[in-house]
């Protein structure tokens, strides 16, 4: 298998050693088995840290597309992009992620290393989780959800689409009958500490976390 990785940003150059395991394990030696593809109208390098940089135009149909981008509407609208031209859209899963029990990830999710999913998790489209982060039993995730290093969801949370969870966050267990819920859209700041639902569209942060007040 062939990878290529949507952008050249940070995160995009942080999972290419997942990408080029994959690549590797499916018989793969060449650097150009995993590529960059860079953005529309932007210049770029012919090559980042050793692996091509090809635009989507010229990329053969035997790379399975990565969508390594933070922000949730780009992600969106590259996945919707890559669907309608119908290429393939792999997920990349480290070695050291756990997924320690029953639970449904959705296509396309990075999973870097030392993430955990525990029991009965259900997890949709493009899902996001960097290094440490868990996600601990029964909680529901929508489509295009971020997690950023050691994010911690307790049990029982539900999150909606397009959120994007701050490095080092914790999100305090729900209940089966009343699960702690974080609308579509919202930002839980770095280090925050959620202890009630967070709105839609909302900008939470400290401990406890509150609505960021806009000045």
């Amino acid at each position: 298998m062939k990878i290529a990785i949507c952008g050249t940003g940070g995160f995009s150059r942080e999972v290419v050693p997942l990408a080029w395991e994959m690549a590797r394990a499916a018989g793969a030696r060449s650097p150009e088995a995993v590529c960059f593809i860079p953005k529309d109208g932007e210049p770029y390098a012919p090559s980042v840290n050793g692996h091509p940089v090809i635009p989507l135009a010229d990329l053969p149909e035997d790379y399975g597309i990565v969508v390594a981008i933070a922000e949730a509407a780009i992600r969106r609208r590259v996945d919707a992009e890559m669907r309608a031209a119908g290429r393939p859209l792999v997920s990349l899963i480290a070695p050291t992620a756990l997924r320690r029990g029953p639970c449904e990830v959705g296509e396309g999710a990075i999973l870097c290393d030392h993430t955990i999913l525990t029991a009965d998790v259900r997890i949709g489209r493009q899902f996001h989780a960097n290094i440490y982060a868990y996600v601990a039993h029964d909680c529901v995730i929508g489509d295009f959800v971020t997690l950023a290093p050691r994010v911690c969801i307790n049990g029982n949370t539900v999150i909606e689409d397009d959120v994007y969870i701050g490095t080092g966050a914790i999100l305090r267990q729900g209940t089966p009958d009343k699960p702690l819920r974080i609308g579509k859209g919202a930002v839980i700041g770095m280090g925050a500490v959620v202890t009630k639902d967070v709105a839609p569209g909302e900008t939470v942060v400290g401990n406890p976390a509150r609505p960021l007040e806009r000045r």
